[in-house]
C-alpha cells in the first residue's frame, strides 16, 4: 500500500508553504477593482511583472549566459508574456467564468504534457481528479447566461497550453542559477514583452494615486515577487502536475475575498463548486509516487493567476 505523499510531514510542510502562492494570486481581483486604475489589466500585468523581474535581477547580479539566453526567453513568454496578454484578450471577450473554467483544465494539460517531456506516469487518478476540479471551477464561478465567443474561447485555450507548456519545459531544462535570480529572468522576460502591447492597446494613466501605487507596490513585491518564489520553490521539488492543482486555490480564495470583503453573494451551487475544487486538490496530491519530494528542478507560473481576470468587465460598447 502506498502511503500519500501529502502526509509525510516535509511533504505537508512544502505542499502547504507553496499553497500560499495560488492564494496570494487569489486576491488579485480585489486589489485590482478596489486600488489600481480601470480598464488597464495589461498594464497591470506589466507592473507586476516587470518590476519584480528587473528586482529580483539587480538582488542576484547575474544574467544569463549562451542558450539560456534564449531558455529564458522562452519561459518569461509562456509563462508571463503570452500568458497574460491571450488571458486578458480571452477576458474581455468572454464572461469571467468562461475564463476561469478554461484555466481550470490546466492541470490536465501539464499530466498529458508531463508524460510526453518528462517520461511521468498518467494515473487515472490525476485524470479524475482534474475533471472534477474544471466541474467545481465551473459551479464557482460560471453564471447562468453564458455567451461565447470563438477568438475569446481560442485565446483561453492558448493561455492555458501556453502556461502548462511553461510549467512543464521548466521542470525539463531546470535551471542554471539561484531561484531568486531565475524568477526574475522570467518575470522580466514576460514583463519586456507585455510592456509594448500595454503602451500601444491601453496608453499610459493621467496620473496614479496613492491607493494606485499602493496597489501596483502590492502586486508587484508581495503578489508577484514573494509568492512567485513560494511557487517555483514548491514546483522544483514536488511534481508538476502536483502543483498545478493548487492553483484551484486562487478562484477559491477570489471568491471568499469577493463573499468577505464586497458583500457578494455565495450561493448553495458555488459552495458545492468549492467542495469540488478543493476535493480535487487533496485528491491530486494524495496519488502515489516513487519519491517524497523530486530533485529540485525550475518552475513556472501556472493557470492560478487566472484569478487576474475571473471578473474583468468588458469594454465600453462590446
Amino acid at each position: 500500500m502506498f502511503r500519500s505523499p501529502v502526509f509525510r510531514s516535509s511533504v505537508f510542510r512544502l505542499t502547504a508553504v507553496t499553497a500560499l502562492a495560488p492564494a496570494l494570486w487569489g486576491t488579485t481581483y480585489l486589489v485590482t477593482t478596489q486600488l489600481l486604475p480601470p480598464d488597464r489589466p495589461l498594464l497591470a500585468g506589466t507592473l507586476r511583472a516587470l518590476p519584480a523581474g528587473l528586482l529580483l535581477v539587480a538582488a542576484g547580479r547575474r544574467l544569463p549566459r549562451g542558450a539560456w539566453w534564449g531558455k529564458a526567453v522562452v519561459l518569461g513568454t509562456l509563462n508571463i508574456g503570452v500568458f497574460f496578454a491571450l488571458l486578458f484578450f480571452a477576458a474581455y471577450r468572454l464572461p469571467g467564468g468562461v475564463v476561469a473554467t478554461l484555466g481550470a483544465v490546466q492541470p490536465l494539460v501539464v499530466a498529458g504534457l508531463s508524460v510526453a517531456l518528462l517520461g511521468e506516469r498518467l494515473r487515472v487518478r490525476t485524470v479524475v481528479a482534474g475533471l472534477v476540479a474544471v466541474a467545481g471551477v465551473a459551479l464557482l464561478v460560471l453564471r447562468a447566461a453564458v455567451g461565447l465567443d470563438g477568438a475569446g474561447v481560442v485565446a483561453g485555450v492558448a493561455a492555458t497550453a501556453a502556461m502548462a507548456l511553461g510549467v512543464v519545459l521548466t521542470k525539463r531544462w531546470g535551471r542554471p542559477v539561484p531561484l531568486l535570480t531565475f524568477t526574475g529572468w522570467q518575470l522580466a522576460a514576460g514583463g519586456l514583452l507585455l510592456a509594448p502591447l500595454a503602451v500601444a492597446a491601453e496608453g499610459l494613466p493621467a496620473g496614479l494615486s496613492a491607493a494606485n501605487l499602493g496597489g501596483f507596490a502590492y502586486l508587484a513585491l508581495v503578489n508577484t515577487a514573494f509568492a512567485y518564489a513560494l511557487w517555483f520553490r514548491g514546483l522544483e521539488r514536488l511534481p508538476a502536475a502536483h502543483v498545478s492543482f493548487l492553483g484551484l486555490l486562487s478562484p477559491v480564495v477570489a471568491a471568499s475575498a469577493g463573499w468577505l470583503v464586497l458583500g457578494q453573494d455565495l450561493n448553495g451551487w458555488q459552495l458545492l463548486g468549492m467542495a469540488l475544487a478543493l476535493g480535487s486538490l487533496v485528491a491530486a496530491q494524495r496519488t502515489p509516487g516513487r519519491r517524497d519530494i523530486t530533485a529540485p528542478r525550475a518552475a513556472a507560473a501556472t493557470s492560478a493567476q487566472i484569478a487576474v481576470v475571473t471578473r474583468v468587465p468588458a469594454p465600453p460598447g462590446s
